[in-house]
């Protein structure tokens, strides 16, 4: 899609001149003419470069912020393309005022909402296209707007929780990694100064030490680009199907970490599928966003197998009980939700408690991987100084 700058005549006679996104020439008079513009005059604009840029350039947060504002505007009377206007100029992210521009020269053309946000997959995702197409066939774009800015503002706050709970862990891992790595670069060759003056056999401990001082300082690039290459290729392993089953299946299964990895999910499926209903979406395009935006394979895969599972004619609770992933308690719920027909409602409902249950699952991961690495820190700690202090303790017998 380029943009056009134009000018014209307005019906009422007056110069106009402004925008419009569209893919020629000819596609944006077409479009200008269905607002009765004539005489009309066309310049393609040079989109601006700005260095190296990732994706969208799109924050997640700024995205909500939008949601939220532009909920706020619609419920107060705004026209939807003065909302957009005045959004596009108060943003405070580049990014995010041009894509706002670009929606609204494409509104401003004739297109609907909800196409025009589908020009930008990158930015605007299926469920959220999907949930203003609702609305605006509908008629409760702004009920939309504000369950898809709750959405995004709970799916946020939830994502801060599970990163909390791998931030520290992380940090304490790295500083270890570099407390280690110091002693011993630099303070164990001193001691081993020492040690050869002696001209002892050292203890098994203080050997075994010295050869990892000395493996570590004599291939310290070897080692790093060997850490680099194990990285990358993790992340490229990541990229593969099989690979991706094979993580995410870990993540499922491991016993630190699934139980944040499962309430995590269920809370993510119970949100986005309940706000996907309230607005009107159906339970099979539901179903198949959620997937989507699941996370996991291993949740994704069991997912459709609900969906498979219903357009056979089954109820949602039969085949979510069969995948092994979901708690009693999810499937009773979504059962009743599902009977008294309010199951986007009672999906909420889940949803809102499992945000509470990630809570727990974050303190209660956190309490036990602290204990863990600082035993760690403090093993590999003092083999190292007990390694050190061994010889001395022979040299000060042998001068006794």
């Amino acid at each position: 899609m380029a943009v056009w700058i134009y000018k014209g005549k307005s019906p009422a006679g007056k110069t106009e001149e402004g925008s419009i996104e569209a893919a020629s020439s000819e596609e944006a008079i077409s479009l200008l003419r269905r607002k009765r513009i004539t005489e009309v005059t066309l310049k393609k604009k040079a989109l601006a470069k700005a260095g190296f840029s990732f994706g969208s350039g799109v924050k997640a947060v700024d995205l909500a912020r939008f949601t939220r504002q532009f909920a706020v505007m619609n419920s107060a009377g705004l026209a939807l393309l003065n909302a957009l206007q005045v959004l596009e100029e108060q943003s405070e992210s580049p990014a995010m005022s041009e894509i706002v521009r670009r929606v609204a020269a494409s509104v401003s053309g004739g297109t609907n909402l909800s196409q025009a946000l589908a020009m930008h997959p990158k930015v605007f995702s299926k469920l959220y296209i999907h949930m203003v197409a609702a609305g605006e066939a509908g008629g409760a774009l702004e009920q939309v707007l504000n369950r898809l800015a709750e959405y995004q503002e709970a799916n946020e706050r939830l994502k801060r929780k599970v990163k909390g709970a791998m931030t520290y862990p992380v940090i304490v891992m790295i500083v270890a990694v570099v407390v280690v790595t110091v002693l011993l670069v630099l303070v164990v060759p001193k001691f081993a100064e020492i040690f050869a003056q002696g001209g002892k056999a050292l203890p098994g401990p203080t050997a075994l030490v010295m050869m990892f001082s000395n493996v570590l300082r004599d291939y310290f690039l070897v080692l790093l680009i060997l850490l680099i290459g194990i990285i990358v290729g993790f992340i490229q392993f990541l990229k593969v199907p099989q690979g991706r089953l094979a993580f995410d299946t870990f993540k499922v299964k491991a016993p630190l970490i699934r139980d944040l990895e499962i309430k995590s999910a269920i809370s993510r499926f119970a949100r986005t599928v309940g706000t996907l209903l309230n607005s009107g979406v159906s339970i099979m395009d539901a179903l198949e966003v959620t997937a989507k935006t699941s996370g996991n394979v291993v949740i994704e895969n069991a997912i459709m197998k609900i969906r498979e599972a219903i357009a056979g004619g089954k109820p949602i609770a039969e085949p979510m009980k069969e995948t092994g992933i979901f708690p009693g308690m999810v499937v009773q719920m979504v059962a009743v939700g599902e009977k008294t027909g309010g199951l986007g409602v009672m999906l909420t409902k889940v949803a809102d408690f499992y945000d509470e249950e990630v809570d727990a699952a974050v303190e209660s991961l956190t309490s036990m991987i602290e204990p863990l690495i600082i035993i760690f820190l403090g093993v590999v700690i003092g083999f190292i100084l007990i390694a050190m202090y061994m010889p001395m303790f022979s040299l000060g017998d042998a001068a006794g």
